[in-house]
C-alpha cells in the first residue's frame, strides 16, 4: 500500500500556511477554537469557534493573535470575522459554573460546545493549546494556536471582544472595580477594589485571591462561592462574612482544574442573542470601543 506524502508547513508560510497545507490535503472546512478570560479572577470565561472560507476571501487584513492587537484593531478585525466567516460561534460560560466545575473542564466543554454550534461542519479542528475530544472530526492542538493558525486568531478575536463588551456592561452593574479597564484580571486597582468593596457576584471565589478577600479561603474551591444576597441583578458585594487581609498568591486554587470526575454535570448553558445562523453572541450588541487599557495580557503572557 502506497504511504501518502507528508505535508510540510513551513515556519515562515503565514498564519494561513497551516490551513492552505489542511486544505490542499481535502479539509476544506478547517475551524479554530480559542478562549479568553481563562485567567481573570471576575466575569465569564468565554470561547469562540470560526470556519474561514478558502482562498483570498478568507484573508484578514490584519488579523493577529487578539492580544497582539489594539482595541480599535479588533474591533475592525471582529467585523471582518463576523462578515467572511463561514460560521462563527461564541460560547459564554459565567463565573458561578467555573466556580462549581473548574476552569479547565469549562474551557473544554465551551470550545466543544463552540465547535458543536457552527453551522458549516468542520473537517479538521486546530485549538490553542489544548485538544478537544468527542468531536468526530480530526484534530490538532497547536502550541500559541492564536499566532500559527489564521481560524484560531479569527476566534481568539471573537472571544476576545465579545468578552470585553461584556465586561464594559458589568462595570455599569457593578462600579467600583473597574472591570471596564482591567476586564476582570488581577491589577493592582483591582486588588485594592477587592479590598475595599469585597467580591462580588461575578467574581470566581474559586480563585485563592477571591476566596482570601471573601474570608471563605478555608473552604474546598468548590465550597467557596457564597450564597449571595439582593437578588439576581443586585449591584451590590456577596453577602460574606468578612473580609481578610490578601497576601494569597494570585490565580487558581492548585488542584481546581481536576476536581470534576468524568460523567459530571451537564455542559455550561450557551448565553446568546440573536442570530443570524451561524453564531450565538453574548448580548447580542454591535460593536463599540471597549476601554483602552487593561487587555487579557496580564495573565495570558503578553506585554501590556
Amino acid at each position: 500500500m502506497l504511504t501518502p506524502p507528508r505535508t510540510v508547513v513551513r515556519r515562515d508560510g503565514g498564519l494561513y500556511a497551516l490551513e492552505r497545507a489542511l486544505q490542499r490535503r481535502g479539509f476544506r472546512h478547517v475551524a479554530g477554537a480559542d478562549e479568553a478570560g481563562r485567567g481573570a479572577c471576575a466575569g465569564p470565561l468565554v470561547a469562540a469557534a470560526a470556519v474561514l472560507p478558502e482562498g483570498r476571501r478568507g484573508e484578514i487584513e490584519g488579523l493577529a493573535d487578539s492580544k497582539l492587537l489594539t482595541p480599535a484593531s479588533r474591533e475592525r478585525i471582529y467585523d471582518e470575522v463576523v462578515a467572511r466567516a463561514l460560521a462563527y460561534a461564541v460560547v459564554v460560560i459565567p463565573a458561578e459554573e467555573v466556580d462549581a466545575r473548574g476552569l479547565h473542564v469549562c474551557n473544554l466543554a465551551a470550545m466543544r460546545r463552540a465547535l458543536a454550534s457552527l453551522t458549516t461542519r468542520p473537517e479538521y479542528v486546530l485549538t490553542d493549546g489544548f485538544g478537544v475530544d468527542g468531536l468526530d472530526v480530526p484534530g490538532l492542538a497547536v502550541w500559541k494556536g492564536d499566532r500559527v493558525a489564521a481560524c484560531v486568531a479569527a476566534a481568539s478575536v471573537l472571544a476576545k471582544v465579545t468578552r470585553d463588551r461584556i465586561m464594559v456592561e458589568l462595570d455599569e452593574r457593578y462600579p467600583g472595580y473597574g472591570f471596564a479597564e482591567h476586564k476582570g484580571y488581577i491589577t493592582p486597582e483591582h486588588t485594592a477594589a477587592l479590598r475595599e468593596l469585597g467580591p462580588c457576584r461575578e467574581h470566581r471565589f474559586s480563585y485563592v485571591n477571591v476566596a482570601a478577600v471573601s474570608g471563605r479561603d478555608g473552604a474546598p474551591p468548590r465550597a467557596r462561592r457564597p450564597v449571595l444576597g439582593g437578588g439576581p441583578d443586585a449591584g451590590g458585594p456577596a453577602s460574606v462574612p468578612g473580609e481578610l487581609p490578601l497576601g494569597v498568591p494570585d490565580g487558581l486554587a492548585p488542584g481546581d482544574e481536576d476536581e470534576v470526575p468524568p460523567g459530571g454535570p451537564d455542559e455550561p448553558m450557551e448565553r446568546s442573542g440573536a442570530s443570524g445562523g451561524t453564531v450565538g453572541v453574548a448580548l447580542g450588541e454591535q460593536p463599540r470601543p471597549p476601554a483602552p487599557v487593561g487587555e487579557d495580557v496580564v495573565m495570558e503572557g503578553g506585554v501590556r
